[in-house]
């Protein structure tokens, strides 16, 4: 397991590595760069002649005027080495400040989302492949339809409808007013648990819906398996059947696709984030590219793909666990 740990974990490294070198890319994909931004917005209107040596002089107080692989590497070794993911312009300070809240805000979301899509599709999905066929079965497979058919951001639109217009909640946002711009506090941590449901059950309801679908085909054909029958003939309780051999094998599908619910979560979030008002790394991304600060854009770009390889190796690391056959294939 120590061997196939480290094997997982240097192909991480790897792949961040190649991530890097291709976020860097797409930060200078863009035409022109912040110095040229910065020109425009301070001397716009003012009648000033703004010419080449000037915004080249920006250029080099900004270190934008050195070559492309020494920017490259003068970025990725302050933050391997220092944490310093380099200077935010627009905001005058450094991106790490300017990310700060919004990245522990994020990651808040996304595992809130994750814990509900977990935690109700699979002991559901169970549920629904051993009573097949039944009531409750066809019920749960024509909500789990309805689910893949609503969009998450027209979801938060009803809900947000109806909270308000027959409870009278404000249910937007991430933050009650008078804590907004408050600092931290348990009453502030507290508010933010209560704001905290609504966009997890908004981002966990599609993947609620297609989760169970596949608890239920896997396991399902699990129930089938020789080994099950076996075990029941020598009076296996049945309980205990069902979490030993299949339902220990029906959630394989859902554990190896726990990578591709975070990239999902991550790619639905800044629609359902402008729906319900919040404040995390999806709107700030949007402002980065337009205004060409692109330190703060790869920053975020980075932290996000992070979590998707990093979860990837989790997935692999809880594939070995469930199914020993992984680990040793490998």
């Amino acid at each position: 397991m120590i061997r196939f740990t480290l094997k997982r974990l240097v192909g991480m490294v790897v792949t961040m590595a190649l991530v890097s070198v291709m976020v860097f890319i797409i930060m200078e994909i863009p035409p022109g760069d912040y110095a040229d931004r910065y020109a425009f917005r301070k001397y716009s209107g003012t009648g000033v002649n703004v010419t080449e040596a000037d915004i080249q002089a920006i250029r080099v107080d900004l270190g934008l005027d050195k070559p492309m692989i020494l920017r490259y590497f003068d970025w990725i070794g302050g933050i391997v080495l220092y944490g310093d993911f380099g200077q935010a312009f627009a905001f005058e300070t450094s991106v790490t400040k300017v990310i700060g809240d919004k990245v522990w805000l994020t990651l808040g979301i996304l595992f809130s989302t994750l814990f509900l899509t977990y935690a109700i599709s699979i002991p559901v999905g169970i549920y629904a492949a051993v009573r097949r066929a039944s009531m409750a079965d066809y019920t749960l497979t024509i909500f789990s339809y309805l689910g893949l058919a609503l969009p998450n951001f027209l979801l938060a639109l009803i809900l947000l409808y109806f909270a308000n217009k027959f409870f009278g909640a404000d249910i937007g946002g991430l933050f009650s007013a008078e804590y907004t711009d408050a600092p931290w506090s348990f009453g502030k941590f507290w508010d933010l648990l209560k704001h905290f449901w609504l966009p997890a059950f908004v981002l966990a309801w599609s993947a609620v819906a297609y989760q169970i679908q596949t608890v239920r085909a896997t396991m399902s054909d699990e129930l089938n398996k020789l080994s099950v029958t076996a075990a029941r003939a020598r009076g296996v309780p049945e309980t205990k059947l069902l979490i030993k051999y299949p339902a220990r094998l029906a959630i394989n599908p859902i554990v190896s696709t726990i990578g591709f619910d975070v990239n999902r979560i991550f790619s639905e979030l800044p629609i359902v984030a402008i729906v319900l008002g919040l404040t995390e790394l999806g709107e700030l991304l949007l402002k980065a590219y337009l205004d060409l600060d692109m330190y703060v854009a790869g920053a975020i770009l980075l932290l996000l793909t992070f979590m998707i390889v990093f979860m990837n190796f989790v997935s692999d690391l809880l594939l070995a666990v469930l199914d020993p056959r992984i680990k040793l294939e490998s």
